[in-house]
Formats: C-alpha cells, structure tokens, sequence
C-alpha cells in the first residue's frame, strides 16, 4: 500500500465515522499522523508491519 492509498483509507474511515480501522501488513514503518483525526476509533490494528517506535 502506498502512501496516496494509505491516506485515501484513512481519510474513507473518518468520513465514514468508522470505529475500527485494519492497519496490518500494511508495510508501515511510520504511523501516519492522520491517525490521530479518526476521533470515533476504537480499535486500530497494526500488527506485522514494520513499526519500531
């Protein structure tokens, strides 16, 4: 997943008002600061993606 798709899922959740949001095997190494918009998330998976920190 690139980043213009990784934004545009990100963007579709919080239009949506989505409570959950599935991150894994993304191939993240950073966590996109839009996360932090998504005020009604209430489970995000990241799992096996390549975050240090």
């Amino acid at each position: 997943m690139d980043q213009d798709e990784l934004a545009e899922a990100i963007a579709k959740s919080g239009d949506e008002g989505s409570t959950t949001l599935d991150l894994s095997r993304k191939g993240l190494t950073t966590l996109p600061p839009e996360i932090g918009e998504l005020t009604n998330l209430t489970w995000l998976d990241l799992s096996h993606n390549q975050l240090a920190a």
